[in-house]
Parts: C-alpha cells; sequence; structure tokens
C-alpha cells in the first residue's frame, strides 16, 4: 500500500493502533514512519498523528484508511485543487458507480446517506459522503481543533469546515473491497456505536459555538 502512495508525499505516518498483526514492521520495512497509540479509536490515532505533525508541519495533510479500500494513487485528485484553486478541503467520494460491488455493507451506505441527508437539512452543508479518505489544509486542519476520539472523527471535521465556511471540494474516487474485517462496518456493534456517535455529533454541534 505505502509504495502505491504518489511520490510528492513528503512524510508518510503510519499510526499503530495496538494493532496485532505486522502492520509496524511492514509499514517501516517500506519507509513510513511508525507511531503508536494504545488508546483505540479512530480519532485517537488521526490525534496521534497530528501532534507528531506540530513538529515538522506541511503544507496539506492527506488522511488514508490502512485497509486498501481506497486507491493511494488518487491521492493526487484530491491534492491538486488545494494546490490549484482556493479550496482548503477535499474528501474522496465513494460513488457508486466507482464502487466494487460489496465494498460496502447496506448499513454504511444507509447510514452515509442519512447522515448526509441531516447535514443538508440542518446546516446546510453539501457533504454526500462521510468517507474517510480526504486533504486538508494544515493550517485549516489547526483551526478546526478537532478533539473526537472514536468514531465521530470525520463528521466533527466535515461539520466544522461548514460552519467555518470554509471553501471544500468532493472528488469522485474509487473504492474496493477491505483487507479484513472491519471492526466498525463488520460487525452488529461497531455499526450501531458509529451510528448514534455520527447521529450524536450531526445533533449536538447545532448547539455548539
Amino acid at each position: 500500500m505505502i509504495k502505491a502512495i504518489p511520490k510528492v508525499v513528503s512524510q508518510i505516518i503510519v499510526i499503530d493502533n495496538a494493532s496485532t498483526d505486522l502492520t509496524s514492521y511492514v509499514a517501516k520495512e517500506q519507509g513510513a514512519i511508525v507511531l503508536h497509540e494504545k488508546q483505540k479509536g479512530y480519532g485517537f490515532a488521526c490525534l496521534k498523528g497530528i501532534e507528531y505533525l506540530c513538529k515538522r508541519p506541511p503544507d496539506i495533510v492527506v488522511f488514508l484508511d490502512g485497509d486498501f479500500s481506497d486507491y493511494p494513487e488518487d491521492m493526487d485528485k484530491l491534492i491538486r485543487p488545494i494546490q490549484e484553486k482556493q479550496i482548503v478541503f477535499t474528501l474522496g467520494t465513494r460513488i457508486s458507480s466507482l464502487r466494487e460491488k460489496g465494498s460496502m455493507a447496506p448499513q454504511q451506505i444507509f447510514g452515509n446517506k442519512l447522515a448526509c441527508l441531516l447535514i443538508r437539512l440542518i446546516y446546510k452543508g453539501k457533504f454526500t459522503d462521510l468517507g474517510p479518505f480526504r486533504a486538508i489544509r494544515w493550517e485549516t486542519l489547526q483551526s478546526l481543533k478537532m478533539h473526537d476520539k472514536t468514531y465521530g472523527w470525520t463528521v466533527e471535521m466535515q461539520l466544522k469546515i461548514i460552519r467555518k465556511k470554509s471553501a471544500y471540494e468532493e472528488i469522485p474516487i474509487r473504492y474496493r473491497k477491505r483487507i479484513g474485517v472491519s471492526k466498525v462496518s463488520g460487525t452488529f456493534k461497531g455499526t450501531f456505536f458509529a451510528g448514534a456517535k455520527i447521529l450524536g455529533w450531526i445533533g449536538k454541534f447545532y448547539f455548539l459555538k
């Protein structure tokens, strides 16, 4: 996976979030910087990476899951609008025509559509996906003051982008079946808690300043 990342990327950071396989070893062998975060949770892992980047701030940060469901080669598509336009945030949108059959569970598709509908109705946002593959200017990311530790990370970022009236763009990307079984969409418990957290964020954010 790391070898597929475009050469334009100056730092590749992999967060080992209590992995039980050879993730850390393989990542190091392929030249990545490996950080360890014992607290399990998507947000915990992302915050760990951001903490490290504060030492060597980049111009643009790209978030990419390690399950190989996204195509690292598509990273250029996300970066280009930020480099060439007045865009500060891009989101890789997993549209059906570019999505491998079975790559998203039915509950994922339904939950995604419901969340985006609520965001559109309540916040006038134009997002059609909550996908994890995204790029953002470093200064913008810092200004968002992200803090969610688990499943609400992606929706927190998008809600804050909308509230700040930041310029964003969705980029259609390819999507395929992941490697391994997801701890979120692959189990009823994971799906339930992730859905509850995301909907909770959409509801409570209305009352946050």
